[in-house]
């Protein structure tokens, strides 16, 4: 975390820059725009990597979060206000997250900020929301201490209330991922690697937890350089391991290679993975050896879902180029709870925003509970969603098919 008189001067900084780009004429109530028909411009930033190796799953994010601001403006959700997008583009790089989240205050039009995809991206960006009583809603963090504290597994303490997610954590995923390996395809000897990011050392950490408990046997554990796409070096040391099975902690751009490099080495065994390779390209880089691969994901497959045949039959027909991938109905859900939350607030302020916009925006999202996408939407005392659903996914003929749909069972 940077210190506090650095994200104070470059606030300042971005607070200049952007009063000379601004559209429309600036309130000074600190809540909004106000746009030429007498109306009010409501901004929802978002936040993901909009570049580079994960750019598939931040694109996908953007375009499903401007399908809602689409759908809201177009049905007059709000009356009396135009919402908008803007996206910024972290590279999954935290340091380029906070100053994103720097930049989203400086605009006094951003009420709500969807985003980030990397769990360690949120832990910088949580504090310069949480000072500014700006709401940031993740439809990716899967990271248990961003809503339950660095001490979770012994005393959950919400550390931000800005702060909320409509994907379940890895308190759940990995041991759900634990027991469909050991119980279901029955593999009781694991080598596990993870690339040392707060996301993949997170997810690894509660799969290796839960394995054990079951009774399952780790025969080996690495870390690797995600920088690096040379993987030779472990895979021969899970060849040599005995394991039946590999657990990866970490994203597609790895997860691809090292499943390829661990079968080329003559260890024809699964790679195990969560959300964070649950990715068609996941499949192109591991080549035609994944076939049996798994992955864990948020939720139910939203093509499975009825609650969202609207999202995707819309998503199509608004010509986006990119696909909504994984987190595309978590990322309307996240965004369409920033709008219900920015109607509860105008509802009840005789039409209007109030000075305190921001912070009356995120007290609102607290309390909003709707039929999304991806289901029943609403966040318990700690911003998590209350919809703990997961689901396996196996590679079969080159693609994910989804193999089994429940909840963790502790």
């Amino acid at each position: 975390m940077r210190q506090r008189s650095l994200i104070a001067i470059t606030a300042a900084l971005a607070a200049g820059a952007l009063t000379l780009t601004a559209c429309g004429s600036r309130d000074d109530d600190g809540g909004s725009d106000s746009g030429s028909d007498g109306g009010t411009t409501v901004t929802i930033g978002v936040d993901a990597p909009l570049t580079g190796d994960l750019s598939s799953l931040g694109l996908g994010i953007k375009n499903s979060v401007d399908l809602a601001v689409k759908t809201a403006n177009k049905d007059k959700y709000v009356e009396g206000v135009t919402f908008k997008v803007v996206a910024k583009d972290d590279q999954a790089q935290p340091s380029a997250g906070q100053q994103n989240a720097t930049a989203f205050v400086a605009d006094k039009s951003v009420l709500g900020v969807v985003g980030p995809l990397n769990s360690s991206v949120a832990e910088s960006m949580q504090k310069v929301f949480d000072d500014a009583k700006l709401v940031e809603i993740s439809p990716a963090n899967t990271g248990p201490a961003l809503t339950q504290g660095a001490d979770w597994q012994k005393t959950k303490t919400r550390p931000y209330k800005s702060y909320f997610r409509t994907a379940t954590t890895d308190a759940i995923q990995g041991p759900f991922a634990a027991q469909y390996v050991f119980n279901d395809a029955k593999k009781k000897k694991v080598f596990v690697i993870d690339d040392k990011k707060t996301y993949g050392a997170g997810l690894a950490a509660t799969f290796t937890a839960e394995f054990k408990k079951l009774g399952g046997q780790v025969v080996g554990t690495q870390h690797i350089n995600p920088d690096t796409k040379d993987f030779s070096a472990v895979a021969t040391e899970v060849k040599n391991s005995g394991a039946d099975v590999v657990y990866y902690g970490g994203e597609f751009p790895q997860a691809g290679p090292l499943s390829k490099q661990i079968k080329a080495a003559g260890a024809k065994i699964p790679l195990v993975g969560g959300d964070g390779i649950k990715d068609d390209n996941f499949i192109k880089l591991a080549g035609a050896g994944s076939t049996g691969d798994l992955a864990t994901s948020v939720g139910a497959p939203v093509e499975d879902l009825d609650s969202a045949k609207k999202f995707v039959a819309d998503y199509k027909a608004g010509g986006y180029k990119e696909d909504y991938a994984a987190y595309g109905g978590y990322s309307y859900d996240s965004a369409w709870a920033i709008i219900e939350a920015v109607k509860k607030v105008v509802d009840g302020n005789d039409g209007k925003l109030p000075d305190d916009a921001r912070a009356k925006v995120t007290e609102a999202v607290q309390g909003v509970s709707f039929d999304g996408v991806t289901g029943k939407v609403s966040f318990d005392e700690y911003g998590d969603a209350t919809n703990k659903q997961l689901t396996v996914y196996a590679v079969k003929n080159g693609a994910f098919e989804t193999v089994k749909s429940g909840t963790y069972t502790g």
